[in-house]
């Protein structure tokens, strides 16, 4: 596919526009614990898979700096620099690198392949639950059992489903070809 100030553009509008879904899916809560069970790793994820690793990642960050400057953006409509340095900042600095995987499962001819999907979207999971339980245990000096326990373990089938319905949300964008091309 040729690059040119459409498809920039186009790629552009695609990038803010799932940054504001992530804005959005900080709204569909459930409260379990510190760190809500929310719609926004569904929009993590399928912002990789639409964009691909670079845009993916650079939706989640302006997400992220949306949140940091005041817009309430995060879970339950907080913002601010606090927020994103609490208890549950780790998960969000995960999301990023997230993204960024969920994005390189994407192929050079715009498919994305149900296997690599699945892999590059568990290893999404992988980081964001590693990075998220580091910061969790160290913010809330925390036990290493009891991090886990509370920041990873009820969320596991929930965000599983979360892969699999954006892998083939992902997939059926491909298909139409309403994204554009990767960078």
């Amino acid at each position: 596919m040729t690059t040119n100030s459409l498809t920039d553009l186009h790629r552009l509008v695609w990038t803010a526009l799932l940054a504001a879904l992530i804005g959005a899916g900080a709204y569909l809560i459930i409260p379990i614990g510190p760190v809500p069970v929310s719609m926004q790793p569904f929009f993590i994820f399928l912002a990789g898979y639409a964009l691909g690793p670079k845009h993916g990642a650079l939706a989640v960050a302006l997400y992220l700096l949306a949140g940091t400057v005041g817009l309430p953006v995060f879970s339950g409509g907080k913002s601010g620099l606090g927020h994103l340095l609490g208890p549950t900042g780790g998960y969000l600095f995960g999301f990023v690198l997230s993204a960024w995987l969920c994005g390189l499962a994407r192929k050079a001819d715009q498919t994305i392949p149900w296997i690599a999907g699945l892999l590059y979207g568990c290893a999404a999971l992988i980081v964001a639950y590693g990075v998220g339980v580091i910061w969790l245990k160290f913010t809330l000096s925390l036990e290493w059992y009891k991090a886990v326990t509370i920041g990873v373990l009820p969320f596991i089938p929930w965000d599983a489903i979360k892969i699999v319905v954006a892998l083939v949300c992902g997939r059926h964008l491909m298909k139409f070809s309403f994204l554009p091309g990767q960078r």
